[in-house]
């Protein structure tokens, strides 16, 4: 080869290493990783959707939830692949002590009521839920919609009633909590919740590990211990026979957190991506979905309209998120130890 081919040669190798460099630092720069995305849950679909034409990032849906992700940025500690992650409430204090989690103030930061952030900014609430009983009404035969916890326990509903996992589902925990507190426990003693759980045991419950959504709607799970925000997204979006119950005894609401994971590879992306699910926008997006956003001002009349009344809304109360946990670790083990 004479020197011209040679230069010709070897500069075109450089423009081809330099557009592939290129190529991978886009393909870098326009996506980023969310433990605990899943597009069926709080719509978090539409929510994906939104981050990549706003924000040209791709975020891949991801199905774990809050106990699997932890587990997951412990696992990975070394060797990060998360750039933020979603939590319930339960998970927000344990995943800041495992050191997966580093600050970041989002954009609207001083907006959010203290209680519901890590005042060091490792977690911030985004929107809230509400415990009852999402029921596919067409699915139970003829036999009336349960009112309270305790009709779950009837011979009638042997084989109707699902609850999340509560060895690894924020939601699972949450219902333990909210049966115990109803029938008057406390933060320190679960004895009411796990003999309520042993008597379920004898209807044969179904114990999912992930969102069961799509069971509900389908009918396979006609009673699921869930939230106010998957009821009415199966009633009014959906268009299935599905109704939200809040039972009498009472229950609790819970806020779902985000934050940015210690040395994730893109932590710029996701940094955009938590200034993202505090903004109008977003805000908005998530009161249209039936959850309440941790700014209030952002759930449309509208949505608020298909709401439980508010007289329904006063049996709900604010979850202790430092008791809970606090809780946690006792509510997996004795779930896992004494409930059969």
């Amino acid at each position: 080869m004479n020197f011209p081919k040679m230069r010709r040669f070897v500069a075109g190798i450089a423009l081809a290493v330099t557009a592939v460099g290129t190529i991978a630092s886009a393909h870098a720069e326009g996506h980023a990783i969310c433990y605990n995305c899943p597009p069926e849950w709080a719509d978090w679909g539409s929510q994906l959707k939104a981050i990549n034409t706003r924000l040209g990032i791709q975020v891949p849906p991801d199905n774990k939830n809050s106990g699997q992700s932890i587990a997951a940025l412990i696992a990975e500690k070394a060797n990060p692949v998360a750039d933020v992650v979603y939590l319930g409430g339960i998970a927000a204090d344990p995943a800041r002590d495992a050191g997966v989690l580093t600050p970041y103030q989002p954009k609207g930061w001083e907006k959010i009521p203290d209680g519901l952030k890590d005042p060091n900014g490792h977690w911030f609430a985004i929107h809230s839920g509400t415990l009852g009983l999402f029921v596919n009404t067409a699915a139970l035969g003829g036999k009336p919609v349960p009112q309270r916890w305790s009709d779950l326990l009837k011979p009638e509903y042997k084989g109707m009633v699902g609850y999340l996992d509560p060895t690894s589902a924020a939601v699972g925990q949450l219902g333990v909590m909210a049966i115990n507190l109803a029938l008057g426990g406390s933060y320190d003693n679960i004895d009411p919740a796990i003999a309520f759980l042993n008597q379920l045991s004898k209807n044969q419950p179904i114990v999912p590990k992930q969102t069961s959504y799509a069971r509900v709607i389908s009918g396979e799970i006609p009673i699921l211990i869930d939230y106010d925000f998957n009821a009415y997204r199966g009633q009014y979006s959906d268009k299935a026979p599905t109704r939200f119950v809040i039972p009498q005894e009472g229950t609790v609401v819970l806020p779902y957190v985000m934050g940015l994971v210690k040395g994730g590879p893109q932590a710029d992306n996701g940094r955009k991506i938590l200034d993202f699910v505090l903004s109008d926008e977003s805000q908005t997006m998530w009161g249209n979905a039936y959850l309440r956003p941790v700014f209030a001002e952002h759930l449309s009349a509208e949505a608020k309209a298909r709401f439980l009344p508010d007289a329904d809304y006063a049996r709900a109360k604010p979850v202790d998120l430092k008791k809970l946990a606090a809780a946690q670790p006792m509510i997996v083990e004795r779930y896992r130890n004494e409930v059969k």
